[in-house]
């Protein structure tokens, strides 16, 4: 991590009304010494679906979602990790690249589902279309054994996060968004996919990366996983490059004009309307 840039931290996110700092995401061969990860549980593959060894039923009763992993990791201020044994639930090991093709079962699960046998989540009308959306997206495959997402101040110096997420509502969230265009000056630097929200979270920005695109993605669209989320919040990702370079120049941009300033006191509105900050005496 550079540690000068680490150093801006503290008044950029103050300007942004954000109390929690940010989360680095990577992939490492280096297990972390504590944190949160799913139970270990078998790979449902394709191949093993064909050959009809797969046990669904222990697979969604011990469903753990990526998110929820995230949160909790959020919440203690320490790292979630994920391999191809503690995956959480078959999406997140297919979104975060530890298998591919996604198996027939889930695909239908998210869709439509399967007559007589399980409800689908209807997320997609139609499997055939699924399946082409998936094989769109095509997760990256995990270069490393662990996918990694911990707070940027849990970094060593010899760390170095591939992408990093922020969690926001729209008022902080709407200065995020200009900022990236400000240092990149592309209109259409934010993107917002479709997917689950560990794709938008991981997936989504990773592609663009490897297309040498230079993209944030806004996301937590994902009904599934708003439980996980606070209210009102949703994640934005942008490559470690374009963080740098937010946190090099935020104090060239509009957030310390007096436009900004109109926008803090709504941001502390909302804090003091969730009750994450006391209501000053005579409010």
């Amino acid at each position: 991590m550079n540690l000068l840039l680490m150093e801006a931290l503290p008044r950029f996110l103050e300007v942004l009304g954000l109390d929690e700092e940010p989360m680095g995401i990577f992939y490492t061969d280096e297990r972390p010494a504590g944190g949160f990860s799913p139970k270990p549980l078998d790979l449902p593959t394709r191949e093993k679906e064909t050959n009809n060894d797969i046990d669904w039923k222990t697979i969604f009763g011990q469903f753990s979602c990526v998110i929820g992993n995230i949160w909790r990791a959020r919440k203690k201020k320490t790292s979630a990790y994920f391999d191809a044994e503690r995956f959480g639930c078959p999406g997140g090991a297919f979104w975060l690249g530890f298998m591919k093709p996604q198996t027939e079962t889930i695909i239908h699960y998210v869709s439509t589902g399967i007559p007589d046998r399980m409800d689908g989540e209807l997320y997609c009308d139609s499997p055939d279309e699924l399946r082409r959306i998936f094989d769109y997206i095509d997760p990256r495959p995990a270069p490393k054994r662990f996918c990694v997402v911990k707070p940027l101040s849990l970094f060593s110096t010899k760390e170095e996060p591939e992408l990093v997420a922020l969690f926001a509502r729209p008022e902080t969230l709407c200065g995020l968004h200009q900022l990236a265009a400000f240092v990149t000056n592309n209109p259409e630097v934010v993107a917002s996919p479709w997917g689950a929200a560990c794709t938008n979270l991981i997936t989504w920005p990773l592609k663009y990366l490897a297309r040498g695109e230079n993209k944030a993605v806004l996301g937590g669209w994902d009904p599934s996983a708003r439980k996980f989320f606070k209210t009102d919040e949703l994640t934005f990702t942008v490559p470690y490059t374009m963080f740098d370079q937010m946190l090099e120049r935020f104090e060239e941009s509009f957030l310390t004009t007096k436009t900004w300033a109109t926008v803090q006191k709504k941001i502390a509105r909302s804090k003091r309307t969730w009750g994450e900050t006391e209501r000053p005496r005579g409010s």
